[in-house]
Formats: C-alpha cells, structure tokens, sequence
C-alpha cells in the first residue's frame, strides 16, 4: 500500500489542524492505520492508531484528550483531528499501515507515509 499524507503547516498554540493520509490500492480496510511523528534530533514515536473498522482507537499519552483519528473506508483515507496543539507537538507527522497491530508501544509497521510537517509556533 501506499500512503500520501497531507495537511502539515504552521499553526499557533492552541490552534488545531487535521492532517489525512491517503492510500493506494483497494485493500485500504484491511490495514490498521496510524500517524507516528518525529521531532528533530528525537526517535518517531507512536501518536494514534485505528482498527480495520474504526471502532478501536488508540493514543499515546501526550495526545490524549486532544487528537482525534479517524478513517473512512469508502475514501481510503485516514486523519488525525489534533486540537489544543502545543510547542512539543510540532514534528513531521507519518502516516503508517500495518495488517496487524500488537500494541502501541510494540507496533511494528510495514508501510509509511512520506511525512507531513507540523510547526508549531508560540
């Protein structure tokens, strides 16, 4: 599969933005879909992650309460809805898809996305 993420830009604190990623390919609801990020000079790390059918989501900590993902099946696509954005959630943002997902501090991912910027200013 592959993955176009799109809807990065520059915000302030406290703004919100919605990030999607889109996939190629019909298969689209076979796969668990996430968005990891990455800030410069620290490891990516797991943001959110959505079940085949969008009825289980899961979130890192830091983004609980304030990021929302999403998919739509019919669109091939997924979002991620981040609201009451802060200085330390500015990154390049991935989107990821995996046929299986084990945990989210374990999910082990096939097929990324080629990166959304996300800058955050005060």
């Amino acid at each position: 599969v592959q993955l176009q993420a799109s809807g990065g830009g520059l915000v302030q604190a406290g703004d919100s933005l919605r990030l999607s990623c889109t996939a190629s390919g019909r298969t689209f609801s076979t796969y668990v879909m996430g968005w990891f990020r990455q800030a410069p000079g620290k490891e990516r790390e797991f943001v959110a992650a959505i079940s085949y059918s969008g009825l289980l989501t899961y979130y890192a900590d830091s983004v609980k309460g304030r990021f929302t993902i999403s998919r739509d099946n019919a669109k091939n696509t997924v979002y991620l809805q981040m609201k009451s954005l802060k200085l330390e959630d500015a990154a390049v943002y991935y989107c990821a898809a995996d046929r299986l997902f084990e945990s989210a501090s374990s999910w082990r991912v096939n097929n990324w996305g080629q990166g959304t910027q996300v800058t955050v200013s005060s």
